[in-house]
């Protein structure tokens, strides 16, 4: 193959790939926020669930990013296992569009196209407007890079080996492994899907040996999946399992349709001139039949999937500042879904923190009320554990915030910084009242009956309103900011009424002057928790607003 034809072929894939994505972000960037909210209101409906994940993949032209965007919302718990199973079988069916689009014989006016569009971007200034320009121009571009390669493969038909090697896909497991691995490197069936129909146009493969490399193209797409899974929780593994299955079934029974019956002359006998679009409704037959077997089986396959992949014994704690998710999912090209993801993970994180911080804070009390410190070092670890988790939750925040967002999840992110930094304070003043029950021991101080029982009215309420006050997904906003401003007003009401009796204590000589002044402190650090609690709720509002 002459030099000039190997940097054609090059060229063309490089522009076909290139249209793909323009046309894939954009569609995201103008329907990316609808897509979002429509996968987050899923219900367990089967066909509604096929139909969503058929039209998303369709809009966004590409079923691995589909399936990372499902993956991340069972590991989230945005979506259950079953859920996911219904928009895997649609995002299937919706990835065939690309194929069909580029059976079109429109080859002649892809420059017109990519013209139009790069035009409509550069001369307008609304950003919508802007989009879908790109959306167009990547259209153009694509089928411009289809034809490079097509015309750059047309000479590999004088070479014997070339067209030996192509015939050897013939041979169903040669093509299965070739087009798996293929689609697998390139993390792109869409795009393995297009070369294969380049092939087809240049006359390299028939369609009776490019089946087989199709229902491999099927299986090599499941790889993008299955490294989002990495470090996820275990349904979300079970997802990327699930999708496999459902791709190696319908290879299965499609190798054995096309091996004993007349299924690939009669999809070619379809169109008998048009071997792209031969390539192409054999593709959306595979997904569509498969599709419709399987629904009724759905439930059985997340069984299975569980089945394979069983709970562990001992289910191992998630560390704070594991986010290899969030690694995969910035690492991908496609981040349609990934702020919703990303929100609930970090509130979950945000939700661990301030459980630590709670229980600290009940703590720090027993030990002043007990004069007992041998729980200093729990404290204590519990306390840098609360500080690991304010590092990673901002570190995270950092990242997913370089990923272009609307502005109600701006928002969200923005309000979890000062959920977060609350938190945190909360924490810190549940280790100064661990620090005073070490100085109250080791100074031998007394503390009053009062002031005893003072305390144990501070505990209580703290107890209270800890009890009233989760961060979870099922919490009332609105409830929340309530209890926390009454919450707030209980507190200055019982440290106001506390430093005037202290103040009384004092001038009756009935405590030590030492002890008054470390009271003060741990009245101010209990004022200074009504605070940030109040702080923490107003953020929470403002981010479910």
């Amino acid at each position: 193959m002459k030099p000039e034809y190997v940097f054609m072929l090059l060229g063309g894939l490089g522009l076909f790939l290139c249209g793909m994505q323009m046309m894939s972000s954009n569609l995201e960037a103008v329907a990316g926020d609808r897509l979002k909210g429509i996968l987050e209101k899923l219900t367990s409906n089967r066909i509604l669930g096929v139909l969503v994940g058929a039209v998303i993949t369709a809009v966004i032209q590409s079923s691995s990013a589909t399936t990372v965007m499902v993956v991340g919302f069972v590991n989230s718990g945005l979506m259950t296992l079953r859920q996911a199973v219904w928009i895997i079988m649609g995002a299937n069916i919706g990835t065939t569009i690309t194929g069909q689009l580029v059976a079109l014989d429109i080859g002649s006016i892809a420059p017109l196209f990519a013209f139009a569009g790069i035009a409509l971007g550069m001369f307008s200034k609304k950003r919508n407007v802007q989009n879908i320009g790109s959306i167009i121009a990547g259209l153009g571009v694509l089928f411009i890079g289809l034809g490079m390669m097509s015309d750059a493969m047309v000479p590999m038909r004088d070479s014997e080996v070339f067209v030996n090697a192509l015939t050897s896909f013939s041979n169903p497991i040669i093509g299965i492994v070739v087009g798996a691995i293929f689609t697998a490197v390139i993390q792109s069936s869409s795009a393995s899907v297009g070369i294969l129909q380049a092939l087809a146009l240049s006359g390299l493969i028939d369609i009776h040996s490019a089946v087989f490399v199709l229902f491999g193209q099927n299986i090599g797409t499941c790889i993008t999946s299955l490294i989002a899974s990495v470090g996820m929780n275990r349904n979300a593994k079970r997802t990327t399992v699930i999708h496999f299955m459902f791709n190696m079934i319908g290879t299965v029974l499609f190798v054995i349709l096309c091996l004993v019956t007349p299924l690939t002359d009669a999809v070619a006998g379809l169109t008998p001139a048009h071997p792209a679009s031969q390539i192409a409704n054999m593709h959306t037959l595979f997904n569509v039949v498969t599709t419709i077997i399987l629904i009724p089986f759905g439930t059985g396959l997340a069984s299975l999937a569980e089945k394979i992949l069983p709970d562990k014994k001992e289910e191992i704690r998630v560390q704070p500042d594991d986010d290899q998710w969030l690694k995969e999912i910035m690492s991908s090209q496609h981040v349609l879904g990934s702020s919703a993801i990303a929100i609930s993970s970090l509130m979950e994180n945000v939700g661990s923190m301030y459980s630590l911080a709670r229980e600290n804070v009940l703590k720090g009390f027993d030990m002043i009320l007990s004069g007992d410190d041998t729980r200093f070092a729990e404290v204590e670890e519990t306390e840098n554990t609360i500080d690991l988790y304010n590092i990673s939750i901002s570190r995270r925040l950092s990242k997913v915030l370089t990923i272009e967002h609307g502005p109600a999840e701006t928002k969200r992110l923005n309000s979890i910084f000062q959920i977060t930094g609350n938190v945190e304070r909360v924490g810190d003043h549940a280790m100064n009242f661990a620090e005073h029950a070490v100085f109250i021991r080791e100074k031998g101080l007394k503390l009053s009956k009062e002031t005893i029982e003072e305390l144990k009215e501070m505990r209580e309420q703290c107890r209270k309103a800890f009890e009233r006050m989760e961060l979870s997904a099922q919490t009332d906003p609105t409830q929340l900011l309530v209890d926390a401003v009454s919450f707030e007003r209980a507190v200055d009401d019982i440290t106001e009424r506390c430093r005037d009796k202290q103040v009384e204590r004092i001038n009756n000589r009935a405590c030590e002057i030492e002890s008054a002044v470390l009271y003060s402190e741990i009245l101010i650090d209990y004022e200074r928790i009504g605070d940030h609690m109040r702080n923490i709720a107003e953020a929470y509002a403002e981010q479910n607003i």
